[in-house]
């Protein structure tokens, strides 16, 4: 039975060979079992002595069989072949002729071909969608990499605002167990964290609008009980502004 934790994440000349090599633990690992073998290790395999990348294929072939058929008969769901797909497949592996595979399946050679041309089209499928997901996955991730944008209201600039889209996401799930429109559990002392939290709660502020002091309080009080302290980190940082007496506040923008 496939263990998933690395099986799904192998590219497809690993799965072809049935194991990967992992930089962090420094040796083979098998898709299917998960059996280690470190590098730089000899391994007995019956009478024979084997290093480590020898030993794993060894242990493959032994244990789990020739991996064409072990993968044939994974579940349809992780295939997507259909029975039919599966017996030709077996028999194009057995080097079966078209006029042969015809007979044992009761079908004409020119239904066989017309099927193994089906298959091909299915291959070149196959790999144009890993190559959109490949795409995608790279977007995402150059996404999260990015840093988000520094609100404009800030004045003094340093490593604290060096903040991805990644750190922003685990800080507001961690901040706001319930959720965004949820209660804000504590005020972060972390400088970095603060930030994310004051860049949060300042999208509830329209821009171009005048507040009073008891509308920003009212506002901030849905999010934090302490919501003196959430008004005046917003006014430090440069996410709010105000007028001389304080009866006037708004976004700041420059």
């Amino acid at each position: 039975m496939v263990e998933y934790m690395n099986f799904w994440e192998a590219g497809s000349e690993d799965l072809a060979k049935g194991y990967i090599y992992s930089k962090e633990k420094e040796g083979y690992i098998c898709l299917i079992c998960q059996k280690e073998y470190d590098k730089g290790v000899i391994y007995p395999f019956e009478d024979q002595l084997f290093e480590a990348k020898r030993a794993i294929k060894e242990h493959i072939n032994k244990e789990h069989g020739d991996l064409f058929e072990y993968y044939l008969h994974l579940d349809r769901k992780f295939t997507g072949l259909t029975d039919v797909q599966i017996k030709l497949l077996q028999l194009f592996y057995a080097e079966k002729s078209d006029k042969e595979i015809g007979e044992i399946m009761g079908i004409s050679p020119s239904t066989v071909r017309n099927q193994r041309f089906k298959l091909k089209e299915k291959e070149k499928q196959a790999k144009m969608f890993l190559a959109l997901m490949m795409q995608l996955e790279r977007k995402r991730n150059k996404k999260e990499e990015e840093f988000i944008p520094i609100h404009r209201g800030e004045t003094m600039v340093d490593e604290r605002y060096a903040i991805t889209e990644e750190e922003r996401r685990k800080v507001l799930s961690t901040y706001f167990k319930d959720g965004l429109d949820g209660k804000l559990s504590q005020f972060p002392s972390k400088e970095k964290r603060k930030i994310i939290i004051l860049s949060y709660l300042i999208t509830k502020f329209a821009k171009g609008k005048s507040y009073t002091e008891s509308e920003v309080n009212e506002l901030l009080k849905k999010f934090y009980e302490d919501y003196a302290t959430l008004r005046r980190y917003l006014i430090e940082y440069g996410f709010l502004d105000r007028n001389r007496d304080g009866s006037l506040y708004w976004v700041k923008i420059q």
